[in-house]
């Protein structure tokens, strides 16, 4: 009889994992609190069809391990768009400074079709997984014969061993055995999660009206509510957009009066053409999915891939996965794959 494993996370590294079992034999359940798969990949696409990423986006040829599962799974990728004019932005009442960035000779890359294909990619190879949307493990307990009970609500599944492939911060709102030692326990709400409280946008237009007029769509901004941008153009160039981050204190206000700024603060650097979007979305990475609790973080990547992480708990029976435990490459997408793996090696 298999042996049975239950992933409690379905981002990049749960997903992955549950296929590498799934190799081996395992019988997989896949556990995923939101309604969605992906965790911290979420492409979504515009009106006219653009691919948008409010997620994970860029990877480069130092993710050896990512770049292989593309190949693995003939899933293509393509540079970043960087020609032209790049606008840097230090104060709100001087002109922006313009340079130009010299094609580098290790591009940053996306996903043709976003980043969603290598999700939708890796679920279409699960055979023997079953997958529990808008499931939240509340607790985690030992049974008297042994196995592991995941607890979800009033519903519990038992296994032979868990394997919890989420931010560890998140992990600490699950209610974890007496037997898992205290270090971890006060570990777990320490480690930072990577994009946590980031606001992303995303905005489509009809045409690349920026490319035209020579720039890169790369916008850096010490003054605005657009601190950081780059051009968003799909591979088969008849798709076309942004997509950047926010300054933090946009996150108090409605995505309304966000869109609003945004609008207006394009508009003042790139022409007027940037008023009238096919479409404009942005997503606060705080929700319950992303965070829990007050973070007390101090540093960026505070305790990725502490060593605490990458223990046994329960004689074997629970791991933890996922980007923040890996030792490289943590918060990014080679880091959900190297974690992947590096579990998938603790299991027969």
């Amino acid at each position: 009889m298999n042996r049975k494993v239950i992933i409690i996370g379905g981002g990049l590294s749960g997903l992955l994992l549950a296929y590498l079992l799934e190799q081996k034999g395992y019988e997989v359940k896949l556990l995923e609190a939101s309604s969605r798969l992906g965790g911290r990949i979420q492409t979504i696409r515009g009106t006219l069809g653009t691919p948008l990423e409010l997620g994970a986006t860029w990877f480069s040829d130092i993710h050896i391990h990512l770049l292989h599962l593309l190949k693995e799974l003939d899933i293509k990728k393509y540079p970043q768009y960087t020609r032209g004019t790049t606008l840097f932005q230090t104060k709100s009442f001087e002109p922006p400074q313009l340079f130009s960035i010299p094609e580098s000779e290790q591009p940053s890359y996306r996903i043709v079709g976003g980043t969603q294909t290598l999700i939708e990619a890796i679920r279409s190879k699960l055979k023997n997984t079953s997958i529990n949307l808008n499931t939240k493990v509340s607790s985690i307990s030992m049974c008297d014969n042994g196995t592991i009970s995941v607890n979800a609500g009033e519903v519990s599944e038992q296994c032979d061993q868990a394997v919890i492939c989420m931010p560890p911060q998140l992990a600490s709102s699950i209610d974890l055995p007496m037997q898992v030692s205290g270090e971890l326990l006060q570990l777990l709400p320490t480690v930072q999660t990577w994009m946590a409280g980031a606001v992303k946008f995303v905005v489509e237009y009809e045409s690349p009206f920026w490319r035209e007029k020579g720039y890169s769509g790369m916008l850096f901004s010490h003054a605005d509510i657009v601190t950081e941008m780059y051009d968003h153009t799909n591979f088969e160039e008849n798709k076309f957009g942004f997509t950047g981050f926010l300054n933090g204190g946009s996150a108090g206000f409605s995505q309304e009066i966000r869109k609003t700024n945004v609008l207006r603060h394009l508009s003042g650097l790139l022409g007027n053409e940037a008023l009238t979007p096919s479409s404009y979305s942005d997503k606060v990475w705080n929700d319950e999915f992303t965070i829990h609790g007050n973070q007390v973080i101090e540093r960026p990547h505070q305790n990725n891939g502490h060593p605490h992480l990458h223990e046994a708990y329960l004689d074997g029976k629970l791991y933890f996965c996922g980007t923040e435990t890996s030792s490289q490459y943590a918060g990014y997408m080679e880091g959900a794959v190297q974690s992947a793996m590096r579990v998938s090696g603790y299991f027969n």
